[in-house]
């Protein structure tokens, strides 16, 4: 059913059911996994030009970081799935989209929110924009909290 899931990752907390739960499926149905890290270019731009080149090289290591955990993940869960990493640079929903487009993948999944996301209500932006414009079906996963009697500690 599902052979190719792309996990749009930002970093955030809030991601990390989304990559667990990705991550299972995935090992039920043998899928091929794809992190995706996405800098957001309007971030970049409307910055200082003073330190444009800084933020940058701030949001690309920041990139790395989230890639490095969803295979940290991957690799802890012990089913044998590999994860291939992309750091793109654009406005996100539309890099998700193009990316999952060109791979050809059967399903995104993502956060409900992000980053910028935590005092925003139900759904993040860049996850709202992910579910209305993405050309294949998007799984969004919310974080439980900690008072959420589905949430297990690991």
């Amino acid at each position: 059913m599902f052979d190719t899931i792309v996990i749009a990752t930002d970093g955030s907390d809030s991601v990390r059911r989304a990559v667990e739960v990705a991550l299972d499926m995935a090992g039920r149905f043998d899928a091929d996994v794809h992190a995706l890290y996405v800098i957001d270019a309007g971030e970049v731009e409307s910055s200082p030009e003073a330190v444009r080149e800084d933020l940058r090289d701030a949001l690309d290591e920041r990139g790395e970081a989230a890639l490095e955990r969803v295979i940290d993940t991957a690799a802890t869960a012990g089913d044998g799935v590999d994860v291939a990493v992309e750091v793109r640079q654009g406005r996100p929903a539309a890099e998700i989209g193009a990316y999952a487009r060109e791979i050809d993948a059967d399903l995104v999944a993502t956060g409900t929110r992000g980053r910028h996301g935590e005092n925003r209500f139900l759904i993040g932006s860049v996850a709202e924009r992910v579910v209305r414009t993405c050309p294949v079906p998007v799984l969004t996963v919310r974080q439980l909290t900690d008072e959420d009697p589905r949430r297990t500690t690991i």
